[in-house]
């Protein structure tokens, strides 16, 4: 493999060292090799005192990241190897360190942003997405639930959004993002030349992320008109807030104002199509996240991964929706009607955290 066909490109440019996901046929989807090159290389940056930010982008407009590479993930259970295992279990480890990474990263976002591709961006520093992007967390879609610290950043948005978001898996652009806070500016895509040529001939300080921050107040916009979950909030907290899914659905089924009443019936045909399972577990894990430290979010998705592929409904979503294509996934249980909440919290039963600082006694091991 040349260094151009790599699927992760490093390169350092005036004491910035820039990483570009390099699999855009692939919607940039992250594969485990990916995700060991950047790993490897931001611990390698860390500790080089010459580099003092870090550019995480990606090739190709149609997409920044689009998830994880779930077919391989899928195979892998298939073939009953650990490739699965592996991959989120070092897929989170990444994530987390980004959290913490010790010099900014900006996270320049282009095109889809989606599952993984969120987890690499929610800890950057500085997170820019252009007019195209399109962000979310679709796992509810696939009977899955928002994994890659996603039970630690959506409870974290303004009200109920996250919760709305990560149950729905519905995506939203930049002004939407920007108002939810799952990004800080918005660069014009055809100033991203301009972005890079500044930070070529930028003059560091010792204080290179508020020199980043000036530099992206001059380029790009921090609030953006026509953010639709704006006008939707109120309904949102109201519903979202619910004790369960059942009182959600049937809340939305009665909504009559008319300035709510059609989005209210698109997300019910929207519940209707995500797997029940996915969406309780969604529920119960982001309302946990509230109130749980980051590490410990990862090591609670982490324990619902362990027992997801045997008890859960992804190997039947990513069937019908992405090997055999037939969009007809059949969830276990198919309805909200039918599912206990007993197989929900079985779930979450005798989840500890590795350091053995958390044990959750509210259900029973």
């Amino acid at each position: 493999m040349s260094e151009a066909d790599a699927p992760v490109l490093a390169e350092v440019h005036n004491r910035v060292g820039y990483l570009t996901l390099n699999r855009p046929a692939g919607l940039n989807a992250l594969t485990l090799q990916m995700i060991r090159i950047l790993w490897q290389q931001l611990q390698a940056w860390e500790d080089d005192p010459t580099i003092i930010a870090v550019v995480l982008r990606a090739d190709g407009e149609k997409a920044f990241c689009a998830g994880g590479d779930i077919r391989a993930l899928y195979d892998s259970y298939r073939a009953d190897d650990d490739l699965y295992r592996i991959f989120f279990e070092e897929e989170y480890a990444l994530d987390q360190y980004i959290h913490g990474y010790p010099k900014p990263i900006v996270a320049l976002m282009d095109g889809f942003v989606l599952g993984g591709g969120m987890g690499l961006v929610q800890g950057a520093a500085l997170r820019v997405v252009t007019e195209r992007v399109k962000m979310g967390m679709p796992e509810t879609g696939i009977g899955y639930f928002p994994d890659v610290g996603g039970s630690y950043f959506l409870p974290r948005l303004p009200g109920e959004l996250g919760v709305y978001l990560g149950i729905t898996g519905s995506q939203v652009r930049a002004a939407d993002a920007l108002y939810a806070r799952l990004a800080d500016w918005c660069l014009p895509s055809e100033r991203i030349a301009e972005f890079d040529r500044v930070l070529e001939r930028i003059d560091w300080t010792s204080h290179p992320h508020e020199d980043l921050r000036n530099l992206l107040s001059s380029l790009a916009s921090n609030r953006l008109p026509g953010a639709e979950l704006k006008a939707l909030r109120p309904a949102i907290d109201e519903y979202f807030s619910l004790p369960d899914l059942p009182a959600i659905r049937a809340s939305l089924l009665e909504e009559s104002r008319p300035e709510y009443q059609d989005w209210a019936e698109e997300t019910v045909k929207l519940i209707d199509s995500r797997s029940p399972l996915a969406m309780a577990v969604t529920l119960e894990l982001l309302r946990r996240g509230r109130t749980m430290a980051l590490g410990e979010c990862f090591e609670l998705e982490l324990h619902l991964d362990r027992q997801w592929f045997a008890k859960g409904d992804i190997m039947e979503g990513v069937r019908a929706l992405i090997v055999d294509k037939d969009k007809t996934p059949h969830w276990n249980p198919p309805t909200l009607a039918e599912l206990v909440p007993e197989r929900v919290q079985a779930l979450f039963a005798g989840f500890r955290l590795v350091r053995g600082k958390h044990h959750d006694s509210s259900v029973s091991a």
